[in-house]
């Protein structure tokens, strides 16, 4: 029993009940939104949620595809049509190809468009290295374009183009734009193009008075100078490679550029044959070897 005793009569108090604390008060926020994008937005949900459970019905009970091909026609008479091409990343890509491209489908409809096929038709365009396309409903299709690089003007058979690091050939228009590119010569000039460039890049004091270069028998390069000598480099990447670097030395203490010589001939290991030009005082120059 409890030791608190009560008297007769007495009532024992409740205790207090405690008030709720004070809720913080909500305010109304105005939504900048018109009631009629509302009403489209709303529209645009409802029959995207109809054409999704449509898909669903006609593949659970295995209907014709004719009838998916017929609610995706009626959608693009609805409004869910391509209007409009948004394009982004071209800097030099003609633009009206890749409109071209994007718009070359069988259909117009925004749910029948063919987002691999149209992003394969882009990557066929000479200056497209990548391509991306999305849908932007209701009659939008958005393209990303990732450009080549122009690296180098390659002429062969009597024909300038400008191509990239991969020897693509981009465009054979404007090349005014173009002029303080490199220049290669011959067949397969292009494809060899890039590691030409990674080898002057060796020796920058011998690419800042290179002219041109021709890709000679499809195995060696002929290096021309501004200043009108040849430089006649060895096959292969590696024996390139010390030729040029020995001949950068020997320049760099002699200056065998712009002095009338006509041609440096590397090609044999460890040997330089040099030729004077005929207009530099003899009309029958004698080759003369040096050793490296």
């Amino acid at each position: 029993m409890s030791s608190v005793a009560l008297k007769r009569g007495e009532v024992r108090k409740r205790p207090a009940a405690r008030r709720p604390a004070p809720q913080p008060s909500l305010r109304r926020i105005a939504v900048p939104i018109s009631a009629a994008v509302l009403r489209r937005n709303a529209i645009t949900a409802f029959i995207l949620l109809a054409l999704a459970a449509g898909v669903v019905v006609i593949t659970l009970l295995g209907l014709p595809q004719q009838w998916w091909m017929a609610t995706a026609q009626a959608a693009g008479r609805a409004g869910f049509e391509v209007k409009h091409v948004e394009v982004a990343g071209v800097q030099k890509a003609p633009k009206l190809k890749i409109y071209g491209a994007t718009l070359d489908g069988p259909t117009n409809s925004m749910l029948l468009v063919d987002l691999d096929a149209t992003r394969a038709r882009l990557l066929a365009l000479p200056w497209v290295a990548d391509a991306s396309v999305s849908r932007r409903l209701p009659d939008t299709l958005r393209v990303t374009i990732v450009e080549r690089a122009p690296m180098a003007l390659w002429q062969y058979q009597h024909q300038l183009t400008v191509i990239d690091k991969s020897g693509r050939k981009l465009t054979n228009e404007n090349l005014l734009e173009y002029a303080k590119l490199p220049l290669v010569v011959g067949p397969g000039a292009n494809i060899q193009a890039h590691d030409l460039l990674m080898l002057l890049a060796t020796q920058p004091d011998i690419a800042d008075k290179v002219d041109a270069a021709t890709f000679v028998g499809t195995r060696r390069w002929d290096v021309r100078f501004k200043s009108g000598e040849t430089l006649a480099l060895p096959e292969g990447r590696a024996a390139a490679a010390k030729a040029l670097a020995s001949f950068a030395k020997l320049n760099r203490s002699n200056q065998l550029l712009d002095r009338g010589f006509a041609r440096f001939d590397m090609r044999l290991p460890g040997k330089m044959t040099v030729r004077v030009r005929s207009d530099a005082g003899s009309t029958n120059p004698t080759p003369r070897e040096m050793s490296i």
